[in-house]
């Protein structure tokens, strides 16, 4: 049976992919935002996952305004990278895994998810960003991928509720899945950061750190707040930290906190990595 072995959270900035691109990982402005993921290549190192399921939003690439999913799942051999600009440089394709793209959306679908489904699928910084931060080199990627998109742009928007909810779904396949497979699942966005209006370059620290924490340690403390206070909290774009949630809520044993680091500013974001590790229970233990 496949296994989920732990999650990773990670801010996705395009700034990260341009730093990435220049080779500027140690340059003081950067360097303690790159420095939070040495712990997560030795992990990685340690475990070798097979899989990355990534979840992520999309920036209109797949989607726009007038046809924006709530949740869609890629069910393809292969994601090709057509990002939409900001000077960073076309990333390598990511390696699909069908078979268990379709054992997720049918779970999905039967838990009652409303799923668009995707055979095609590009990705953009959201997921190419995360992928090289935690795989870096010119090589291909050592795992196979599974995107999942969560509307974080248009309203109505999914409750961090249903997000917790999707990812709880998420790991009940994976673990659920009969080909015997170590997954990771990344979530990939925020943390607080506003990119326009009067608020723009709007970053709150001390929200940032109760959320590292909850996410670790009780995250459905997190889905009593509201989009609308998510938004006067944590900016515009903030609202993005429902995938964190949703990476939490695939956790399926005891959640080990590995890592965590905290930065700012990231262009005009704050940034973070979170890494878990996803271990079996107690018997008797309840999950949360």
């Amino acid at each position: 049976m496949a296994r989920i072995i732990g999650g990773v959270g990670t801010t996705h900035v395009p700034a990260i992919g341009k730093a990435i691109g220049e080779g500027l990982q140690k340059d003081p402005y950067w360097a303690p935002f790159f420095n939070g993921f040495h712990e997560v290549h030795r992990w990685l190192e340690r475990v070798k996952p097979d899989v990355a399921v990534v979840i992520a939003n999309d920036h209109g690439l797949n989607f726009f305004l007038d046809k924006m999913p709530t949740f869609a799942v890629g069910a393809a051999a292969e994601y090709r990278n057509e990002d939409e600009g900001w000077g960073i440089p076309v990333s390598k394709s990511a390696a699909g895994i069908p078979e268990l793209s379709w054992h997720i959306i049918e779970t999905l679908v039967e838990d009652e998810f409303d799923i668009t489904t995707c055979q095609d699928m590009l990705v953009d910084h959201a997921i190419t960003i995360p992928m090289s931060l935690m795989w870096p080199g010119k090589g291909a990627w050592p795992v196979r991928i599974v995107p999942i998109t969560v509307n974080t742009v248009q309203h109505p928007l999914p409750s961090l509720s249903r997000a917790l909810k999707l990812g709880r779904s998420v790991g009940k396949a994976i673990e659920s899945y009969k080909e015997d497979l170590k997954v990771v699942v990344i979530g990939t966005g925020g943390l607080s950061h506003q990119l326009d209006g009067p608020r723009a370059g709007f970053i709150n620290k001390e929200f940032d750190l109760l959320c590292l924490d909850k996410i670790v340690n009780d995250p459905v403390a997190l889905t009593r707040y509201s989009n609308r206070q998510i938004i006067e909290l944590a900016g515009s774009q903030g609202v993005e930290l429902m995938t964190w949630i949703a990476m939490r809520g695939a956790m399926t044993g005891a959640v080990r906190k590995v890592s965590s680091t905290y930065h700012v500013p990231i262009s005009n974001t704050a940034g973070g990595v979170l890494l878990l590790s996803n271990e079996k229970a107690p018997a008797g233990a309840q999950m949360r």
